[in-house]
């Protein structure tokens, strides 16, 4: 039976597997996944739902590589079209507010255009959920949410979510209207101060928790072992985690986990999404998996059990083993947050 937790705020009655599904890797790379592919992976996390429960796709507006930047919206839809008697069952969060260009644009005119896009690239599935992809430096998190709030009330989209923030903006933007979910990066090599304070006032508040990588973006599974294991055009090529020193010196952390993960009988993919279920029922995994077979490998995990011991020795091992690399080019601890 798959495990189930459930969303935070207005979504808090929608019931969803302890394990969600990212589909951004499917479309934002050089060589994008053929939609059959992708659609095999999307209709087995769909299928294998417990009674009443929603599947959870986290998607973006801007997931898609020059010139077809909204290529995971368009995959979606035709999912969608291949599967409308699907659209009930999945509960859809979509990132946006960002351009033109690369910066986030969370006026009133930004969100408005970055939601009617996303509603019209559906074409006909419910926006369940949208989050600004970052906060604007330039708008205060209150006038976001107010913006936000409003467009809930003209029925555009049903809850909102924001993504890449601090406790503190969680916290003055939970005051203004309930936050559902708040997405921010958790893994055993992304697992600093500020993840932890938003995951423990996430609780304080009901608020889940989408956590995005929490495979390290594929390192934490052993399957990455040198910056040409990604193809060329790969964002991941550019991160600094991934070149080829740190990538070497990073590599101690998965041998540490693989041998927790083979005593227990488990991929160190499975051992990763189970620690980050650790860190609270609202804290929900979205690896990403074009792939049936990783699809069901990454599910499955949601049903693994870490014991009080196995769990102090991982975290035992995140604390004493020291992350080379930010996140993406700079500093592993702040980069991108909030801004």
């Amino acid at each position: 039976m798959v495990k189930t937790t459930h969303f935070g705020g207005t979504a808090r009655d929608i019931v969803t597997p302890t394990i969600g599904h990212g589909l951004m890797h499917m479309t934002w790379k050089p060589t994008p996944v053929p939609d059959e592919q992708c659609f095999e992976s999307m209709k087995a996390t769909i299928d294998a739902l417990p009674p009443g429960a929603k599947a959870f796709f986290n998607s973006g507006e801007f997931y898609g590589m020059p010139p077809n930047i909204t290529a995971n919206l368009d995959l979606v839809a035709r999912y969608f079209d291949k599967y409308p008697e699907h659209r009930e069952k999945v509960f859809i969060s979509v990132k946006g507010a960002v351009g033109p260009g690369p910066a986030p644009d969370c006026s009133e005119e930004g969100i408005r255009r970055s939601v009617d896009n996303i509603i019209a690239k559906l074409r006909g599935k419910k926006l369940d959920l949208f989050e600004p992809a970052r906060i604007d430096k330039k708008v205060s998190v209150e006038d976001t949410m107010k913006t936000l709030v409003q467009l809930v009330k003209e029925g555009k989209f049903d809850h909102i979510g924001l993504s890449e923030i601090s406790a503190d903006t969680l916290r003055r933007a939970h005051k203004i209207y309930p936050v559902s979910v708040v997405e921010i990066e958790v893994s055993p090599w992304t697992y600093y101060d500020n993840n932890k304070e938003v995951i423990a006032l996430a609780k304080e508040l009901g608020v889940a928790i989408a956590a995005y990588s929490p495979l390290g973006r594929g390192f934490l599974t052993g399957a990455i072992k040198k910056p040409t294991d990604f193809e060329e055009g790969d964002l991941r090529r550019h991160f600094s985690r991934f070149q080829e020193d740190a990538l070497k010196a990073n590599w101690a952390i998965v041998e540490k986990l693989s041998k927790i993960a083979e005593k227990k009988g488990i991929t160190p993919g499975q051992l990763s999404l189970a620690w980050v279920v650790s860190r609270g029922s609202h804290v929900i995994p979205i690896p990403g998996s074009s792939h049936v077979k990783r699809t069901l490998e990454n599910a499955a995990a949601g049903d693994v059990e870490l014991t009080p011991e196995e769990i102090k020795e991982i975290d035992a091992i995140i604390a004493s083993t020291e992350i080379q690399g930010g996140r993406y080019r700079g500093d592993p601890e702040h980069e991108h947050l909030d801004g």
